[in-house]
């Protein structure tokens, strides 16, 4: 059958859940199909042949080729001879520039029957794969899920894995968001590292990246300039087009891909990158379909979706009492973040100025989950944020550490560079028991020092850009302002800023890191025994009280009448707090009497319901 005999109904349910990328038919074959409404023919080469495409309705182009199938290599061709991959490539052997290839997907056996997480049972690890291990693969990170599993993890959070230029990057670059980058292995190792982390109890979420393309390897203005719009501008140039004429396709596009890695690759769950990026002024946002789609698509199992948004959009996290969320799952709580490192180095430059001696912000973040929501900011000189104490504390991930935190220091340091230890175990302690959902960074629960860097691997002028730009913007630091000491910072096309970050696990069994991993596991052990029964029954943010100069008090109030209750030092005075008569859930930092906490000591109760 060739495409001018093209009969829809020969696709099979599968194949038509798709309407990008080539789909292997039923009965064997393959349709390769094409949105490309600013070319008037097109031709697919494949398996040394080629062969023209039919056009078709709304500027897409398809055939069917009967004897191709999966392995195959292809490639789009344009009238003007240009050889270029498909844009919903599903694996790129060949790098960005190269051929793609046909992936069966489906021919991968599942041997978990997997039921998914509840969300108050998730903590989170984020990890990045080309660094986590030393072979830096799908395959290799399999290997450390039993280490996962020991210390209390029950989700992984992956950063980007799209395929993107060169042999290392940090996956904020990718240009083909359907394929796994061949750095890490190929689809179906993702595939078995999701499995294999199912057989442990461990969820796994992926983060995506739906604001930009990256610079290199993206050939979609050349297949369908309506792909981009000039109607809005964003830090990388014309926006995506999720509101102007083509809208529709280019919105199919993005939703197909978050259908694709959650039924493919049983996924349970997505992160979306920088959504505040992300412009729409259609009547629906692009976020709520997205949403709304995948819900629906996926119902026999729970599927988590989280925004990282710095506009603390609380709407977008909204609930309905007893019921699952109908848009976003949970937010990463930047404001949590700030409060407990600048409370942990003593750190005021950029934003963290907002943060610095301000107890009431930190009060605030850990008891309503936003620290702003309206004011405005000095350092931006914008309001930000909105109300969110009547959401539920499990409605925001909070951390200490994180790829953005560390990575985009101009050296990388991990809080472990810049803390001491008891400050570090204090702000572990708030945050790894506290009703939002805990986020650690790989190797923060064995106290790793290696430094989290920026890194990519783009060649000419590009990768020269690249490596002035990050100079250049910490020249507003007054660490950086003299030349040579921007000149020291790390080059992040060089490999050894690549292979500088990678975990060295063999330091996990050593002193004082061995300790530091006990301890976590200690703590992750009382959050699932005591802290993560109590989060269903608490529907709302908590209350806060500030005691002195970095020492709060916060309280959340149970259905069945219970208190949870923090009492946090954080500071280098010894701090008289209100009486708690509550169950000691865990004490961290020197004795405490009966009402005092001493330097760096946190305190988690739990009080009966009165009668």
């Amino acid at each position: 059958m060739d495409s001018a005999t093209y009969d829809e109904e020969r696709l099979g349910a599968a194949a038509r859940q798709y309407r990008f990328g080539a789909q292997i038919l039923p009965q064997g074959g393959v349709r390769f199909r094409l949105w490309a409404p600013s070319q008037a023919e097109m031709t697919v080469e494949c398996r040394g042949t080629t062969q023209a495409m039919r056009s078709r309705v709304g500027g897409w182009h398809e055939c069917v080729i009967d004897d191709a199938r999966a392995g195959d290599r292809y490639v789009f061709v344009l009238p003007d001879g240009r050889r270029l991959p498909d844009p919903a490539s599903r694996f790129q052997p060949e790098e960005v520039h190269g051929a793609s290839e046909v992936v069966d997907t489906a021919a991968f056996q599942w041997q978990v029957d997997w039921r998914g997480r509840r969300w108050e049972e998730v903590v989170l690890y984020e990890l990045h794969v080309g660094t986590f291990t030393s072979r830096g693969t799908f395959d290799a990170a399999i290997d450390r899920l039993d280490h996962l599993a020991g210390l209390g993890v029950t989700a992984v959070e992956i950063m980007p894995v799209a395929d993107f230029p060169g042999r290392r990057n940090w996956g904020y670059d990718g240009v083909y968001l359907y394929a796994p980058d061949a750095s890490y292995g190929r689809p179906e190792d993702l595939q078995r590292l999701v499995d294999a982390a199912h057989a442990r109890g461990i969820a796994v979420l992926l983060d995506v990246v739906y604001n930009h393309f990256g610079p290199e390897g993206n050939y979609l203005p050349a297949l369908a300039p309506r792909f981009f719009t000039e109607r809005h501008r964003t830090p990388w140039g014309a926006a995506i087009n999720f509101d102007d004429v083509g809208a529709r396709e280019v919105r199919e596009f993005f939703i197909e891909n978050a259908l694709y890695w959650l039924r493919e690759f049983r996924l349970d769950g997505l992160r979306l990158d920088a959504v505040h990026a992300i412009i729409d002024d259609s009547s629906t946002h692009i976020l709520e379909d997205i949403a709304q789609r995948a819900r629906a698509a996926i119902g026999d199992r729970p599927v988590h979706l989280l925004l990282e948004n710095e506009h603390n959009e609380a709407r977008r996290l909204e609930r309905v009492a007893d019921a699952p969320p109908p848009l976003f799952t949970a937010q990463w709580n930047d404001d949590v973040h700030h409060v407990l490192h600048v409370a942990a180095t003593g750190e005021g430059n950029g934003y963290y100025s907002e943060y610095l001696r301000n107890t009431r912000l930190l009060g605030r973040a850990l008891a309503e989950g936003f620290a702003w929501q309206g004011e405005v900011l000095r350092f931006t000189g914008r309001a930000r944020g909105e109300p969110s104490a009547r959401l539920p504390p499990t409605a925001f991930v909070s951390f200490i550490q994180n790829h953005d935190q560390v990575g985009n220091r101009a050296c990388g340091e991990r809080l472990e560079s810049l803390a001491a230890p008891e400050a570090i175990r204090a702000v572990a302690a708030v945050y790894l028991l506290a009703p939002q959902v805990p986020m650690l960074f790989m190797g923060e629960e064995w106290g790793a020092r290696e430094p989290f860097l920026f890194f990519c691997d783009f060649q000419g002028e590009l990768a020269d850009a690249v490596r002035n730009g990050r100079r250049s913007e910490f020249s507003r630091f007054p660490e950086f302002s003299d030349p040579a000491a921007r000149e020291r910072i790390p080059d992040p096309l060089d490999e050894q800023t690549f292979l500088a970050s990678k975990l060295r696990w063999e330091e996990s069994s050593l002193p004082p890191h061995a300790e530091r991993l006990r301890w976590y596991r200690r703590l992750l052990a009382v959050r699932r025994e005591r802290i993560v029964p109590l989060l269903p029954s608490i529907p709302r943010g908590g209350t806060f009280q500030v005691i002195h100069d970095d020492a709060v008090f916060v309280s959340w109030r149970c259905t069945d009448g219970r208190c949870l209750r923090l009492s946090a030092n954080l500071g280098d005075r010894t701090v008289e707090f209100p009486y708690d008569s509550g169950r000691v859930l865990w004490h961290e930092g020197p004795a405490p009497s009966e009402t005092a906490l001493a330097r760096w000591s946190v305190r988690w109760t739990l009080a009966a319901a009165r009668r």
